[in-house]
């Protein structure tokens, strides 16, 4: 295969969006932590690889049911990428995950790859049961204490910025699977967001994004309050489209962008009040 047209295929199996925000996000905590510019980019890469891994092996596991449904937008279903090249560089991330990881430390280390095993055992299993947010609430919640323990006095991580990070995992999960309820149901996937529908799982998702924003805002002991509450309000606009969205149209990929600008609201939050982060 055409080595250019490999590299495209992969980088567009590997879900590029949530890939990327994640990579980013983490490394903003870890600078917001007080880490030095060679942790935050060991921290980046090990993030990057893992979440690589994860993305990559979801549509590997997901192959045959993507084909079932006719999804044109995923490579390993169409042919265009082909199944070894998939294996290969899934192989390939998981190696380079598990050194970088470590060069950050045992603890952030071990953590790091707890949390890639985590989208792993969504992919896997518990994306087609109940519990389908409960990876994506562990990991996330599991990134501010990576961002503190790699620092060279490795502490704990606030309570706020664990609960910030899980609620936001959870919201992820319910929008995430919203363009693919339909597909997923012929194929036997029956998630949390399946089987709330996607009005329940959208309106969900805002109460958790808001209740992230309330976290980020003002669970630090001393969070500036006029910043905190300006975030609130946008992060409430945001919930407000959201719930407009819910009514409308509630499959669309613009719910999981919109937890991204949020997200990107509440980095600038943990970013002023990072000295309170751990």
């Amino acid at each position: 295969m055409n080595p250019v047209r490999a590299a495209w295929a992969l980088a567009r199996s590997c879900h590029p969006a949530p890939t990327l925000a994640v990579a980013c996000f983490t490394t903003v905590l870890g600078a917001a932590a007080g880490n030095g510019a060679g942790t935050c980019v060991l921290l980046a890469i090990a993030v990057l690889a893992g979440q690589l891994s994860i993305g990559w092996s979801n549509d590997r596991m997901d192959a045959g049911r993507d084909r079932t449904v006719g999804r044109d937008d995923k490579p390993l279903a169409t042919g265009e990428l082909a199944l070894r090249t998939a294996d290969v560089a899934i192989a390939l991330a998981l190696l380079t995950t598990v050194a970088f990881s470590l060069s950050l430390g045992w603890r952030p280390g071990l953590l790091h790859l707890g949390a890639v095993g985590c989208g792993w055992i969504y992919n896997a299993w518990l994306k087609s049961t109940w519990w389908s947010w409960l990876p994506y609430a562990a990991a996330f919640g599991a990134l501010p204490a990576i961002a503190t323990q790699a620092l060279p006095t490795a502490s704990w991580p606030a309570a706020w910025a664990v609960a910030a990070g899980a609620l936001f995992g959870a919201a992820a999960n319910l929008t995430n699977a919203l363009p693919d309820l339909a597909g997923d149901r012929l194929t036997g996937i029956v998630g949390l967001p399946h089987r709330l529908g996607a009005r329940a799982s959208l309106l969900t998702a805002v109460g958790l994004l808001i209740a992230a924003t309330g976290c980020a805002a003002f669970g630090p002991p001393d969070a500036v309050t006029a910043l905190g509450w300006a975030a609130l309000a946008l992060s409430v606009l945001a919930a407000l489209a959201g719930a407009v969205l819910a009514f409308t149209k509630p499959t669309s990929k613009l719910s999981f962008y919109g937890i991204v600008a949020v997200v990107g609201l509440d980095l600038v939050l943990i970013v002023v009040n990072g000295h309170h982060l751990h």
